[in-house]
């Protein structure tokens, strides 16, 4: 028996909705994206199955890097562009 199958479906809402009420905003926000993603993707796959190896490897890599703080906040490079571009 898995640990969540004690649970009721209420307890397991309550603690879902107190981890996520304990998030910071940037953590919050990132949350609320993969959770889209995560809801989005279980609608189809197709496209993933039809990437190449080294397409699926490049994206694996780069979740990796993301994972390991290697990538740039997507709010830091909307900043960049908006403020260059703003006078265009």
């Amino acid at each position: 028996m898995r640990k969540f199958d004690a649970m009721t479906v209420s307890d397991l809402k309550l603690k879902i909705f107190r981890q996520i009420d304990a998030l910071e905003k940037n953590r919050l926000e990132e949350f609320y994206g993969l959770l889209l993603n995560y809801i989005n993707g279980q609608k189809d796959i197709s496209d993933w199955n039809k990437l190449t190896a080294n397409q699926k490897q490049g994206i694996l890599d780069a979740i990796d890097d993301v994972d390991s703080g290697k990538g740039i906040a997507n709010k830091a490079v909307l900043d960049k562009f908006r403020k260059k571009y703003s006078n265009a």
